[in-house]
């Protein structure tokens, strides 16, 4: 059994910024010496998630959306009252989306379909510097 430990770390705009980071974990998983076996991906931070979609701006659009609709930044949150940053609504985001996603690799290529993506959501309320911990695990 082989494990390899990377990490992505990438700038994010906040305010749900939604980015596609496909790319980012194949090359981890080509340059690794697993063919066969998983890749754990987990956001480190409270504030962010991870999950697939199909990322076409439209799709990103509704995804974006549906978060202001479902979890509205405009409703009083009471951990705003812990800190003071107006961030509630981002950790209730993220916390429902969650942080981290497994994914099987085959012959050395993740296994996801022809529409999906991984993409990391960042839910907090300003721009920051986010690091993703990628494991990867199998023979």
């Amino acid at each position: 059994m082989t494990v390899v430990t990377k990490d992505i770390t990438l700038q994010s705009r906040g305010d749900c910024d939604i980015i596609d980071i496909t790319s980012q974990v194949a090359k981890s998983v080509e340059e690794s010496r697993v063919d066969s076996g998983i890749v754990t991906l987990f956001v480190v931070g409270s504030t962010a998630g991870i999950t697939t979609i199909e990322y076409e701006p439209n799709l990103v659009s509704d995804f974006r959306n549906m978060w202001d609709r479902v979890m509205p930044r405009s409703i009083a949150y009471e951990h705003d009252k812990t800190w003071g940053d107006g961030n509630g609504h981002s950790h209730v985001r993220a916390s429902t989306l969650g942080a981290s996603l497994v994914i099987p690799i085959v012959n050395k290529r993740l296994t996801l379909g022809t529409w999906q993506q991984i993409v990391f959501v960042d839910f907090d309320n300003r721009p920051r510097s986010r690091k993703i911990a990628i494991q990867i695990m199998g023979e």
